[in-house]
């Protein structure tokens, strides 16, 4: 298994060593010790939740309030989805901006995304679908969103706008700027006192 983190602070590629023969293929897609070392403590997951979605089909940008918010380990086992880890710490080096990584289940990358950090993705396949790992349950009035479409975000899904299909709660989702001007964002400070807690308590 390698883990390389992406160039938004506290994410990560997962990516396992397949094991394949005549009967198929094995593999490791978690490892909880593995990804400890990485990220300074371990994940207490709380809920599994899996999707199951159309080609261009948008999920997010989604994310929680900090603390506790919701890390999430998230993975493709059947299809292929673009998944987007946007970085909407307010005072973050990196605030504002994204990285993606490729989700099938071909390579069977995983990604990490800490508490705080934005999460979306675009099915790139007819069901594909994915499997998410989380460090909290679902809890209604403490999830927000940011519209996908948002342009000062500058997400590249890879397919013309008129092929991609949002929910309604989506699509009527508040800008980046909107969102932060409303304070409805989490603050890099705020996450990293929250990190910190984390890994004092590993």
């Amino acid at each position: 298994m390698q883990i390389r983190e992406l160039k938004i602070p506290d994410s990560y590629e997962v990516t396992p060593k397949q094991f394949g023969d005549d009967r198929g293929v094995f593999l490791e897609w978690y490892r909880f010790d593995r990804l400890e070392e990485t990220i300074g403590h371990p994940l207490r997951l709380a809920q599994g939740n899996t999707s199951v979605s159309k080609r261009g089909v948008v999920r997010g940008i989604h994310f929680a309030d900090v603390p506790p918010s919701q890390a999430k380990y998230v993975t493709a086992t059947h299809g292929a989805v673009l998944d987007f880890v946007i970085d909407i710490r307010v005072g973050s080096p990196t605030f504002g901006q994204w990285d993606s990584v490729l989700l099938d289940d071909v390579d069977r990358r995983a990604i990490y995304i800490a508490e705080g950090l934005g999460h979306c993705f675009v099915a790139l396949t007819d069901d594909a679908t994915v499997s998410y790992l989380v460090t909290s349950t679902f809890n209604a009035e403490r999830e927000h969103g940011i519209d996908p479409l948002d342009p000062a975000v500058g997400l590249d899904f890879g397919m013309p706008a008129d092929e991609l299909l949002l929910s309604p709660k989506d699509t009527a989702a508040p800008s980046l700027a909107e969102a932060e001007a409303s304070g409805l964002l989490p603050t890099w400070a705020a996450a990293r006192a929250y990190y910190d807690e984390l890994n004092k308590g590993a």
